[in-house]
């Protein structure tokens, strides 16, 4: 007779002839990963591979820095605390985050609310990942007194960023010409980050024009151009091997 119970750890397993068989292995971080994850608003961030490594690197040495890679790999979050530690320090006056507008195959309608009400769910990462690094309170703050700010790609027209971290996000949903027009945005002592997965674009076929921006742009000096792969994911060990076949 077989008879199932419950480990310590949580993970259902089942009484054989031969003992206790794991039915699921329950994923966990590996045991250093507390040592070097950011938690409690700390000041640090380490990489956790070579790819990270290379992307923190270009960003502390370039005014512009490309970064491709599938999801989980960590290109928002670092560049968002690239962003972070450079307002701390005061080498600039304020960070600046955009990103498209684009639905990811839903339909969401005609939201309530006002304009920030409306593009709040499409900023809402940007908004996770500075939390994450400040605290929500202090976010709130800090986009109260104008040195966070945070909108969609097409409210950055016409404008020159000066003295600013500049965060471009899931530029994969954006078009040649609206990541032409943002990059011309940047100005006098300032940083800029693009980051994006051209292999996961929202947009049709051939609208994207991330990998043409990044081919075109990985010459130039000054411009470092970041490919991350599934060796760089940091998210549920699962996630890289399902982006290997999907």
């Amino acid at each position: 007779m077989l008879m199932g119970k419950r480990s310590s750890h949580g993970a259902v397993v089942r009484l054989t002839e031969t003992g206790f068989v794991p039915k699921v292995e329950r994923w966990s971080p590996p045991p250093t990963w507390g040592e070097d994850r950011e938690q409690g608003y700390l000041h640090r961030v380490r990489p956790q591979s070579d790819g990270q490594r290379r992307l923190m690197e270009a960003i502390e040495g370039c005014h512009l820095t490309i970064a491709l890679g599938p999801a989980g790999t960590g290109k928002t979050y670092l560049a968002v605390s690239a962003a972070v530690a450079a307002l701390e320090a005061g080498e600039v006056g304020r960070i600046v985050l955009t990103r498209p507008a684009v639905e990811a195959g839903e339909r969401l309608g005609f939201l309530p609310g006002d304009i920030g009400e409306k593009l709040a769910p499409y900023l809402r990462p940007l908004n996770d990942a500075l939390s994450e690094r400040l605290g929500g309170r202090r976010v709130k703050q800090l986009v109260t007194e104008g040195a966070i700010e945070i909108a969609p790609i097409g409210f950055m027209r016409g404008r020159t960023l000066n003295n600013a971290f500049i965060v471009i996000d899931e530029a994969q949903n954006c078009t040649y010409g609206q990541i032409k027009m943002i990059l011309t945005r940047l100005g006098w002592h300032s940083t800029m980050v693009v980051t994006g997965d051209p292999d996961q674009s929202d947009l049709l076929d051939g609208f994207s024009g991330l990998a043409e921006i990044a081919r075109r742009l990985e010459p130039i000096a000054n411009v470092a151009v970041v490919r991350l792969g599934g060796g760089d994911i940091v998210r549920h060990s699962l996630v890289a091997e399902m982006l290997s076949v999907l």
